[in-house]
């Protein structure tokens, strides 16, 4: 008789134990907030910083995979980013290039969480989002063509620094092995921008030029700021003169690079990587 109550007291506290384990699962318990023991307020968990950011070392490989990500500047170097990986592999020889262009037309950086996280339909094609990959290299082009106009003065640019900031952490976070850098598109001709596209004055189109190149020299500020690799193709296409180089500029809209300009900016991409070692050789 005693076994068997010794028996069903032990049944019962395993039950118990069993009850008290998915109790805390189903109803998600926290643990309470630490406090401070001397002033007892509250102690916030510290913000996650990456910066100043340090490039990872990039495991060796036959294959690398890159990733490409920004607005029409970056669709204009095409599906796979062919020109890219063709200058890549002259300067390593021994490897392979796979490069997923997520540039998509006529987007802002507004766009962009929802690119890293969630699957994307542009153009008619699912793109599997970014962040459920694997990838070597990320890199993050300004978005600097498709301004925030739409708001006030100044709140636009905030906007958009803060987005990039967010996106820039959340990445560096989850992929902690890849290597990310940041990318500026190729320079604007001032008094000829968007010609053809839009029936504006002269002075007009200076405005609009002058409006996204804040927006490029804001990103490359931050860049620097955090010691984030910087592959900054709008100041190597600039003229002497400080404005934009017109051979590298599409005639049809004056906004977009011409096949110049996407040979230019794809051997700037390549050089880049190639001389600051991102990938091992």
């Amino acid at each position: 008789m005693d076994n068997f109550r010794k028996d069903n007291i032990i049944r019962l506290l395993s039950l118990l134990t069993i009850l008290f384990i998915l109790f805390f699962q189903v109803f998600n318990i926290q643990k309470p907030a630490q406090v401070n023991i001397t002033t007892g307020n509250s102690i916030s968990p510290t913000p996650f910083n990456p910066f100043p950011y340090k490039i990872p070392q990039i495991t060796y490989k036959r294959a690398y995979l890159i990733m490409l990500v920004g607005d029409s500047m970056v669709a204009s170097l095409g599906p796979n980013a062919n020109l890219v990986r063709q200058h890549l592999i002259e300067l390593y020889p021994t490897h392979e290039f796979v490069n997923y262009n997520y540039g998509f037309g006529a987007t802002s950086i507004e766009t962009l969480p929802d690119r890293l996280t969630k699957e994307t339909l542009y153009n008619g094609q699912k793109y599997q989002s970014i962040l459920s990959q694997g990838f070597d290299l990320i890199i993050i082009e300004s978005f600097a063509y498709n301004p925030l106009s739409q708001t006030n003065s100044g709140e636009g640019l905030a906007k958009h620094m803060l987005i990039l900031d967010e996106s820039i952490k959340k990445i560096i976070k989850e992929r902690p092995g890849s290597a990310l850098a940041i990318m500026t598109p190729i320079a604007p001709k001032k008094p000829l921008f968007a010609k053809g596209v839009y029936d504006l004055s002269t002075e007009e189109r200076i405005r609009w030029a002058n409006e996204r190149i804040s927006y490029i020299e804001r990103v490359v500020d931050y860049a620097n700021e955090n010691k984030i690799p910087l592959i900054n193709v709008y100041e190597k296409s600039l003229t002497p003169e400080g404005d934009g180089n017109l051979k590298y500029i599409n005639k049809d809209d004056y906004i977009h690079p011409s096949a110049e300009g996407v040979d230019f900016m794809s051997k700037v991409i390549a050089d880049f990587i190639f001389e600051n070692n991102i990938f091992p050789e």
